[in-house]
């Protein structure tokens, strides 16, 4: 599952809307639409605060080691 597949999957499971998941976050709304849409140019640190508020985050690993 892509990212933006998990975090729309995510926020429904919550049943919130964009724009509850927005504010609850700190990211503007634009933000989420985006994210969600699999645009390919977006912040990561904000992507991680979104999935932080669900108790996810991403490692980035170099050949499988910290």
């Amino acid at each position: 599952m892509n990212i933006n597949k998990k975090i729309r999957h995510l926020r429904k499971t919550a049943k919130l809307t964009q724009v509850e998941l927005a504010q609850r976050v700190g990211v503007g709304l634009r933000f989420i639409r985006e994210l969600e849409r699999g645009k390919p140019s977006v912040r990561m640190d904000k992507v991680n605060q979104v999935l932080e508020f669900f108790g996810y985050h991403i490692e980035v690993l170099k050949n499988g080691k910290e």
